[in-house]
């Protein structure tokens, strides 16, 4: 038989990621303006209906590759020329000039500019192919030099790196991570020497080091700490430089680019990674690269914190993203696949749409938590913010991270299976964006890491405390018919709530940290979802029941009442649980049971 002849397959069609989203249009008419609202949902339409076209076509075939680097010309010359595709490039282009990161220094709505931003980066993230990487710590490093640079600094780079014009703009890169010690920065080699030199962008410095993971290698500026004092002062002793790639940087339209090598930066190899192929991420060696502190000596581990914090809010963004999009193939192919000898779609059979609507309900928790944090930076950024919404941020901020990335791999792996076999395809993208999303376990810390930082945070007892006060006043808030029908579910949330207060007093037990922060990310969730359904069924909107109903199932079946158990469980651990861990992993140490 001719593949032409039998059966055939009928392809499933996505819809707008927009107007088809289940979480999106009613969770912007809670958040947003009304006179807003409308302004800004005309441009997520029309963009939307972009994304799935005309932004999908940049990234199809083989206009998206992995990128090249070539370390010697013919004269065996070091050279270091980075390679990146037609596609790579076409996406960030199309990006910047849809206002990302534009819009969130456009301000033009102010404390929602956030919000619009990370909406538009949400319905493209799957489709980026991790542009939005070098755009995340452009968008960093844009807060950094508006919060510290100087003057010269943000006349002449805050323009670019927050301009819709491709042609101009610029992208960063932030270079942290050392050899001796990963996330922790205290180990940095990289040393920072003054030249004695002073120019208009400051107080150069000659730096010397070795980067271990550059991201966005081919930017055009960067940010990094080096060490400015002695090795035993730790990460005390580290300040923020912002580097050049390319010297001179500053040139004329008509000036050639200068070579890759002009600033002392040598890439030592690309990384070979599990996902993000078309992401350029190399090894760099630093040899009296001159680079401009930012702010002060020796803060360099405070200056940097807003980039850390806002490309964490975008690492989750890139989690649920991926997600999104996972979820609008799955929900599209039962449109058209039909089973049981082609007399029932599968979009008709309960027990698939029950699978289904398993991972929508995740999605949702998911997206209303990040856009929870997301709310609150912009409300941060534009000085709105009051001292107790700034101290959850504090909180929601490394949350927000890990729990979307601990959660959204795998249900991006369960809708894979929906489709069957044909969801193991390549064509598909479910496998680009399974790789891809591995590297939100890691990049900008891992969980374990993050929920460390959590732990430091509530030694501030009022960060934890603001937290709990918002929470515990969100359930006061809700409609007596609400709390009726959701008995047992608002039971379970105030224990998570107890818990939560109780693990995280001084001092905290040392097993607390990772499961209290998968506790306060499922108890967060679970509040938004709440917000949402008190304000659905207060403005009667259409899907209040659903809305109600997502809460509940969330709340009860979605493992918020494993992540208690496991937090007691941790809180009540004695020395010997620590010891016996230690004898299980490493049978022949001296620990004893």
């Amino acid at each position: 038989m001719r593949v032409e002849n039998g059966f055939q397959v009928t392809p499933f069609v996505e819809e707008n990621p927009y107007t088809s989203d289940t979480v999106l249009p009613s969770l912007l008419r809670r958040i947003l303006p009304s006179e807003l609202l409308g302004e800004i949902e005309n441009d997520l339409t029309r963009f939307g209906g972009e994304v799935i076209t005309s932004i999908r076509a940049l990234g199809s075939g083989n206009r998206v590759a992995p990128p090249r680097l070539i370390q010697y010309d013919q004269w065996g010359r070091r050279v270091d020329i980075l390679e990146t595709s037609e596609g790579w490039r076409d996406l960030k282009a199309a990006a910047q000039k849809e206002g990302i990161p534009a819009i969130f220094y456009e301000r033009i709505y102010g404390e929602h500019s956030r919000v619009y931003g990370f909406a538009k980066v949400l319905l493209m993230v799957g489709d980026s192919h991790e542009v939005f990487c070098p755009l995340s710590m452009t968008d960093g490093t844009a807060r950094v030099l508006e919060l510290l640079g100087s003057d010269e600094m943000k006349k002449e780079f805050l323009p670019r790196l927050t301009s819709r014009d491709p042609s101009y703009a610029f992208t960063a890169g932030q270079w942290m991570t050392e050899r001796p010690g990963g996330s922790d920065v205290s180990r940095t080699e990289t040393v920072a020497s003054p030249t004695n030199i002073t120019n208009q962008l400051g107080s150069q410095y000659a730096l010397n080091g070795f980067k271990w993971f550059s991201s966005a290698t081919d930017s055009d500026i960067a940010v990094a700490l080096a060490r400015t004092g002695s090795v035993e002062q730790g990460s005390r002793a580290l300040s923020l430089f912002l580097i050049p790639l390319r010297l001179p940087l500053l040139r004329s339209p008509t000036e050639p680019e200068p070579s890759p090598t002009s600033n002392r930066i040598f890439v030592h190899r690309l990384k070979n990674k599990i996902g993000t192929h078309t992401l350029p991420t190399a090894e760099l060696s630093l040899e009296g690269t001159k680079a401009y502190l930012i702010g002060s000596l020796n803060q360099g581990v405070k200056n940097i914190s807003p980039v850390l914090n806002i490309t964490r809010v975008w690492s989750a963004m890139g989690s649920i993203g991926g997600l999104r999009k996972c979820l609008a193939i799955a929900t599209a192919y039962s449109k058209v696949r039909a089973v049981q000898g082609g007399r029932t779609l599968l979009k008709d059979a309960p027990i698939h749409v029950s699978q289904l609507a398993s991972l929508h309900i995740l999605y949702r928790a998911l997206t209303h938590l990040v856009f929870g944090a997301v709310q609150l930076l912009g409300k941060a950024e534009c000085g709105v913010a009051t001292v107790e919404e700034l101290r959850r941020l504090r909180i929601l901020t490394p949350t927000v991270k890990a729990f979307s990335a601990e959660k959204a791999p795998a249900a991006m792996e369960e809708a894979m299976t929906t489709l069957g076999g044909a969801g193991y395809m390549e064509e598909n993208g479910f496998g680009q964006l399974i790789r891809d999303s591995l590297v939100e376990k890691i990049w900008e810390g891992t969980t374990t890491v993050l929920s460390l930082d959590i732990a430091r945070a509530a030694q501030d007892p009022a960060n934890v405390g603001a937290l709990l006060t918002w929470a515990r006043g969100i359930i006061a808030s809700s409609p007596y018919v609400l709390s009726g029908q959701m008995k047992d579910a608002l039971q379970l949330l105030k224990s998570g709530l107890n818990e939560i207060q109780t693990s995280y007093k001084l001092p905290i037990k040392p097993l607390v940290a990772r499961p209290g922060l998968l506790l306060i990310g499922h108890v967060v969730s679970a509040i938004y979802l709440l917000e949402h359904a008190t304000w659905s069924h207060s403005a009667s909107q259409p899907g209040a029941y659903i809305d109600a109903e997502v809460f509940r199932r969330w709340t009860m079946e979605g493992g918020l009442a494993v992540a208690l158990e496991d937090v007691e469980a941790a809180r009540t651990a004695t020395n010997d649980r620590i010891r016996f861990n230690s004898s299980l992993v490493y049978p022949n140490s001296k620990a004893k049971l």
